[in-house]
């Protein structure tokens, strides 16, 4: 069945980096566009950003472009988002999905805090 994990959050302070990794299986990888999507304490789904199936277009929210980098590995089923100067409001769960479909996995916890 479908699964994806994701891993690499934790705690940072402002300004800070992190790469989230987001393990893909049960599935063809290469054949999905997939998202980053976020949810703030109290707060819904927020969508961060998407990558087209081959990895050649994407898309960022406002809130995050120019800080954010969506990558995908099609040979290791791997979808990654690299965070950089993060900002407390950056504090979220943060999941991976397919394009079109809610979030199925348990997500990775970034909190940016002094």
């Amino acid at each position: 069945q479908v699964q994806l994990v994701e891993s690499g959050g934790g705690l940072v302070q402002p300004g800070g980096s992190l790469r989230l990794s987001c393990a893909a299986s049960g599935f063809t990888f290469s054949s999905y566009g997939m998202k980053w999507v976020r949810q703030a304490p109290g707060k819904g789904l927020e969508w961060v950003s998407g990558i087209s199936r081959s990895g050649a277009s994407t898309t960022y929210a406002d809130s995050v472009k120019g800080r954010f980098t969506i990558s995908r590995d099609n040979e290791q089923n791997t979808l990654y988002v690299q965070m950089n100067s993060l900002k407390p409001e950056d504090t979220a769960v943060y999941y991976c999905a397919r394009v079109g479909e809610a979030p199925r996995s348990q997500g990775t916890q970034v909190t940016v805090s002094s």
